[in-house]
């Protein structure tokens, strides 16, 4: 099998520079990497996304002007160049994004001398975890543990020695279900194959776990309309790009709940008591909804919605609302029977009983939104932590205000 190792590069870069400008990288993302980088020489742009993460120096590439990135390529080592140009065709957030070079590659014939003495020369290189044993199709046959080595004779062929039918990812693998498959194996390194089981690549178990955090950490932000790639040092104007369409979108969503106050104009004007507590429906309303899709968001990340889960989980917010509608509903209940009484309202009682009524409904339904939003803008093939909170405070909002003013045009005299 033919040796696999990096040329070394034409021009080596200032070992200092690269360092600084691969710290600033880490820091800015993908977008803003591309600006930083854009007017370093090629040959430094190809160090600092050597050292890099895969998936964030394959994201900066592609980022920066065609004309640069094609100069870049040419510049790195042979092998990273075809490896970035191999992630590439991945989308984002699956594992054939964070592939590194498998340096490490042997045939089964081989010995053992032959591989330790490559070995001795890849070490020099990169760091070599395992061993990685194809066939002459290139397919993962096997995998080399080093203490093996160690204790095998020298002219021992490494088919008797390697561990075969080794556990792999595959390279179209999203990372949720990667980090899923990975639970009871904690392995430094995995290597990644196709769809006809070639040896295509590896991943680290430090670039998968590290993608997951951030994906976890932009989770929140996602949830409110903050792009993923945005970071504290994203400058103003990109900020404004990424935030924006999110707050019209909101605006507009926000409409329909102004609607419903409008619709029950007449009932405001009557029982102008009613305008005071319709903030604290909504908020309390919305809370309950957000705890709902909070719980289901984790349960989808974790791959615990299979089967007719859903169904159950429906079901279990309902019991959920209505407990929690009635607790809090008492309490909200008797606020406005206690201000009424205080506005020398002659229908305290049936304020107070209209509130409750209102909690309880509004506690229900948020509750069964927070978990039938996110499931249905997946299957319609949207982010559910992108859109999912929009779409949910539109919908307690217009429930608990619906239901507060529906209910005080039926009962308040």
């Amino acid at each position: 099998m033919a040796q696999r190792q990096f040329a070394p590069d034409a021009i080596a870069p200032d070992a200092e520079q690269v360092a600084v400008l691969g710290d600033r990288l880490s820091r800015r993302g993908h977008q803003e990497g591309a600006r930083l980088l854009r007017d370093e020489s090629d040959a430094t742009v190809a160090a600092v996304l050597g050292a890099a993460p895969p998936a964030l120096a394959v994201a900066t590439l592609w980022a920066l002007p065609e004309a640069k990135r094609e100069r870049v390529l040419r510049s790195a080592q042979p092998l990273r160049r075809q490896q970035w140009i191999r992630n590439h065709t991945y989308p984002p957030n699956t594992v054939g994004r964070l592939m590194d070079v498998a340096l490490a590659v042997f045939g089964p014939d081989e010995t053992v001398a032959e591989v330790v003495a490559r070995l001795r020369d890849l070490v020099r290189q990169a760091l070599i975890t395992y061993g990685n044993v194809v066939d002459a199709e290139g397919r993962l046959v096997g995998v080399l543990i080093f203490r093996e080595l160690l204790f095998a004779r020298a002219d021992q062929p490494v088919r008797e020695v390697m561990l075969p039918q080794p556990f792999a990812l595959h390279c179209d693998m999203n990372i949720e279900e990667a980090m899923r498959s990975m639970v009871k194996r904690h392995y430094p390194e995995y290597p990644v194959v196709d769809n006809g089981g070639r040896l295509i690549g590896i991943v680290r178990g430090e670039a998968l776990f590290a993608q997951q955090a951030y994906e976890l950490s932009a989770q929140a932000g996602r949830m409110v309309g903050v792009e993923a790639a945005e970071r504290l040092t994203t400058p103003w104007h990109r900020s404004l790009l990424f935030r924006h369409p999110w707050l019209q979108l909101n605006l507009l969503t926000a409409f329909a709940a102004a609607a419903v106050v409008g619709i029950f104009q007449e009932t405001i004007d009557r029982v102008v008591l009613l305008a005071v507590f319709l903030p604290v429906l909504a908020g309390q309303s919305g809370n309950t909804g957000c705890q709902s899709l909070a719980v289901t968001l984790r349960g989808m990340t974790l791959g615990e919605l299979v089967g007719d889960r859903g169904r159950t989980v429906a079901w279990k917010e309902v019991v959920l609302g209505l407990l929690n509608g009635a607790l809090v509903g008492v309490t909200a209940g008797a606020g406005m029977y206690i201000y009424a009484r205080s506005q020398d309202s002659s229908a305290a009682l049936a304020l107070g009983v209209v509130v409750f009524a209102a909690m309880v409904f509004a506690c229900i339904v948020s509750g069964v939104a927070g978990t039938l939003i996110p499931r249905l803008l997946k299957r319609l093939g949207a982010d559910p932590a992108t859109a999912s909170s929009i779409f949910l405070t539109t919908a307690t909002d217009v429930v608990s205000m619906g239901a507060l003013l529906a209910l005080a045009t039926i009962f308040v005299p």
